[in-house]
């Protein structure tokens, strides 16, 4: 079984302006344009980050499924964590795994090129939790979410090289981790204090949301090949935090040297 995360989604109160933050700082450049997000009454962009994605969607019209949670956590932040799954099998037996713990589906699609099942944030607690699969199971190439092919030549790795955790907050973490993993199938790592799990390419942390904005996707782990340059932009944007972290997007960057 390879679960594999394969691309992070913000939310945000307008679009613009995170973007040219998150380009700017982390020294990755947009690659694609969903016009099908429309049709969620959303706007978004895409950024590969090494041979992995980053996207930020945002509101375009009123009584959307993301500016109602942008309410509920008081701003910008994390959405989604989307994964690629090896096989069409396993895909279809975590889909039932997710059902039989009485977690909704939020939206699904089904055809010869592509499965993606989109797990409810309220039942999964902190986020969207995506499963995805294509024919392709290429990991670090072919990806419907950004047309497939064509984006390559916008990998820059100069600054930010890969995304390699997710911190998933809440009042209990043991708890919230026991059930991620319970849907995901995979076991929990680390103590009762710092509990994860493990997916192919990059851990999610569980954490206490010590922060005020209740649960959520809090905070994520970045590979980095040039911190001095990445600390001197987010300075001059007021998104410095220390000399470890920074903020974007309502969302802690955590950088860790490549």
């Amino acid at each position: 079984m390879t679960i594999h995360l394969r691309q992070i989604c913000l939310v945000a109160e307008q679009l613009a302006p995170v973007i040219d933050d998150l380009t700017a700082i982390l020294g990755i450049h947009s690659c694609y344009v969903d016009p099908g997000v429309g049709k969620f009454g959303l706007e978004n962009n895409l950024m590969p980050v090494g041979r992995n994605f980053l996207e930020v969607v945002a509101p375009t019209q009123d009584n959307t499924a993301a500016g109602r949670y942008l309410d509920r956590r008081n701003g910008d932040g994390g959405y989604m964590v989307i994964t690629q799954i090896d096989t069409l099998d396993e895909h279809q037996r975590l889909r039932q795994r997710a059902l039989d713990q009485n977690v909704r589906i939020a939206h699904e699609h089904n055809s010869d090129e592509w499965y993606l099942s989109q797990l409810h944030p309220r039942d999964m607690q902190a986020a969207f939790l995506e499963l995805e699969w294509n024919p392709q199971a290429d990991f670090g190439g072919y990806w419907n979410p950004v047309g497939g092919l064509g984006w390559e030549d916008k990998v820059d790795q100069d600054r930010t090289v890969d995304i390699i955790g997710v911190e998933l907050q809440g009042s209990d973490p043991f708890a919230l981790a026991e059930h991620w993993g319970n849907v995901t199938d995979l076991p929990i790592e680390g103590d009762l204090e710092h509990p994860c799990i493990r997916f192919n390419n990059a851990t999610l942390r569980f954490v206490a949301d010590n922060d005020g904005r209740g649960a959520g996707l809090g905070g994520l782990d970045i590979r980095v090949a040039n911190r001095q340059a990445l600390l001197a932009e987010a300075q001059r944007r007021g998104c410095y935090v220390n000399d470890s972290q920074v903020n974007i997007c309502g969302t802690r960057w955590y950088l860790h040297d490549s």
